[in-house]
Order: C-alpha cells, then sequence, then structure tokens
C-alpha cells in the first residue's frame, strides 16, 4: 500500500469546556450555524481526540486556528494552546483571537506576540446576511476606519490575518490586502460557498478571482459542509478544483476544520475526499497543498 502523502492540518481547534469559555458552545439556545444542529460538538474536544481523528492520515503537523473564546481575554486561548503544546507536542503553530476595532487592539496584538508559537490572528468582520445586504465602512467590517486603524498594527509583529468572511465581502478583502500589502490574508473555509446554485457559484466565483488577483492573499480549502448533507466527494470536487485553479497550488492548504466540520463527515472522508480530489495533480502540486504551503505560511519547521 502506497503511503500517502504528509499532512499539516492547516486550521483545526482544541477546547476544553471545563476549564475555559466558549459563548457559541456553552450558552442556550445556540448560535444560527451555517451546518444546522451542532450540538454534537458541544463536547470537549482535545489531543486524544484529534489523534484518533487523525490516525490514518499521515498527519505530521498541524495549525491551532482561535474557536471564539471568551473574547474578554483572547490571549488566554493562545496561553492555554501553548500549555497544550508543551504537553503533547502539538500544534505547531497558532493563530488567536483578535478583534481590530478594540480599543486595547494593541495590547491584544502584542500579547499574543510574545508566545512562540503565534503566527497570526484571525477576526471574523462583520458581514451582510447576502451581496445585497453588503454596506460598504460599516462598524466592524473590513472598510471600518476603526477596523483598519487595528488592522496597520498587525505589520510589526509580521502577523498573517486569517479572514472568514461570505465571499460577496471579498471586493472589500482585496482592497484591504492592495492597502497594506505587508500583511499577507489566509482566505478560511475557501470564501465560503454555501450557495451551491449555479448563481451562487458564480458569484463566489467571481470574488475569489477578485481577491487571488492580490499577491499578499492565499486560501483555505476547507469548511465545504452544506447544510443538511454529509460531505461527498460528488458536491464538493468542483469548488476545490475552482479555488485550485483560481490561485494556483501554491498558495492553497488543505484544512479539516475539525471538530467543527466532524458535524458533516468524519476526519478521513474529508481529507481522503480531498486526496481523490487532486489525485490526478503533479506530485509537486499535490504535497505544497497538504504539507508544504501551510509549513511556509505559518513558518513551521519539518
Amino acid at each position: 500500500m502506497t503511503e500517502l502523502l504528509p499532512l499539516i492540518d492547516a486550521h483545526h481547534h482544541f477546547w476544553d469546556l471545563g476549564a475555559n469559555r466558549y459563548p457559541w458552545l456553552q450558552d442556550d439556545p445556540p448560535i444560527e450555524f451555517r451546518y444546522g444542529d451542532y450540538t454534537g460538538i458541544r463536547r470537549n474536544y482535545l489531543p486524544a481526540d484529534f489523534r484518533r481523528d487523525t490516525a490514518n492520515q499521515n498527519l505530521v503537523a498541524s495549525v491551532h486556528m482561535e474557536a471564539e473564546f471568551d473574547p474578554a481575554d483572547p490571549v488566554a486561548e493562545t496561553r492555554w494552546v501553548h500549555e497544550i503544546a508543551e504537553a503533547h507536542g502539538f500544534p505547531h503553530a497558532v493563530v488567536g483571537q483578535a478583534w481590530f476595532a478594540r480599543d486595547d487592539i494593541a495590547d491584544v496584538l502584542a500579547g499574543h506576540a510574545a508566545f512562540p508559537l503565534v503566527r497570526g490572528v484571525r477576526q471574523k468582520p462583520a458581514a451582510g446576511a447576502s451581496p445585497a445586504d453588503v454596506e460598504p465602512g460599516a462598524p466592524g467590517s473590513m472598510g471600518d476606519p476603526k477596523f483598519r486603524a487595528g488592522y496597520a498594527l498587525m505589520a510589526m509583529h509580521g502577523f498573517t490575518y486569517d479572514l472568514q468572511t461570505p465571499w460577496w465581502h471579498l471586493p472589500e478583502a482585496a482592497e484591504l490586502a492592495r492597502d497594506f500589502p505587508g500583511t499577507t490574508i489566509v482566505l478560511d473555509h475557501t470564501g465560503l460557498p454555501s450557495d451551491r446554485s449555479e448563481e451562487g457559484l458564480a458569484g463566489w466565483l467571481q470574488a475569489l478571482q477578485e481577491f487571488a488577483a492580490e499577491p499578499n492573499t492565499a486560501i483555505k480549502i476547507s469548511g465545504l459542509g452544506v447544510k443538511g448533507r454529509p460531505w461527498t466527494v460528488g458536491d464538493n470536487r468542483h469548488v476545490v478544483l475552482a479555488a485550485i485553479r483560481v490561485f494556483g497550488a501554491g498558495r492553497c492548504m488543505f484544512a479539516s476544520n475539525f471538530p467543527v466540520d466532524g458535524v458533516v463527515a468524519d476526519y478521513d472522508t474529508i481529507m481522503n475526499g480531498f486526496r481523490e480530489i487532486v489525485a490526478d495533480l503533479p506530485e509537486e502540486d499535490q504535497r505544497k497543498l497538504f504539507r508544504d504551503n501551510a509549513a511556509r505560511y505559518y513558518r513551521i519547521e519539518l
């Protein structure tokens, strides 16, 4: 049996609901979630769980993504994840939580920067519910002057920005990338192509192309669940291959989004699905997608 190409999971989470606070996982009623019912993941997810889920995947490293920890103290999550890493040997890189419009954003970024595994931060900007609801410059959006003032502080720390936003906000993201060329923006979850209608995918593709035209951008191919449906190669092949065509194999990374994407499939279904979808690409490109690009963007030494 041929050994699987090595994997760096570029986006996963840990959480301990007994030790830390995660409002979306602990408060009632549950929030509206794009996959629907997520009660099955409202439980601890720790290194032993991740090792179990990844046992068949030749995992060599991983990137921990902030998990919407209590925003009152974002740096506390980074501190906790470093304790996990010291005890278990992974994750190998950390993306912390930051809200750029906070009055104390300089202190939050400096707090994250004090920890050796931190490579950047994530914030989900304010977003319209549909393309028709986009409001340029809305408070908390990428066009908000206060957001931009906080974002401008990223460069001094050499941070990447993990961006999660619906595809109809990607023109704003492209403008942000142009205005701050020294900061790399990594688009999470493939730009959220939740609407798989012909019209929805056409809008997503056009927005993706505009964003990808900026050289300081990259994309994580992840988060491709469709509400009410299990994850399948048939549903996702065209989306995955389109993202790779737009960005090129050198700016794409595969990631699990576990345990969140456990709502739509088990780990092997998703990762083996990615492997099947790109099986006809050159091996060099596959290595970039599964390992090398994540190592480069998140500065992981293998």
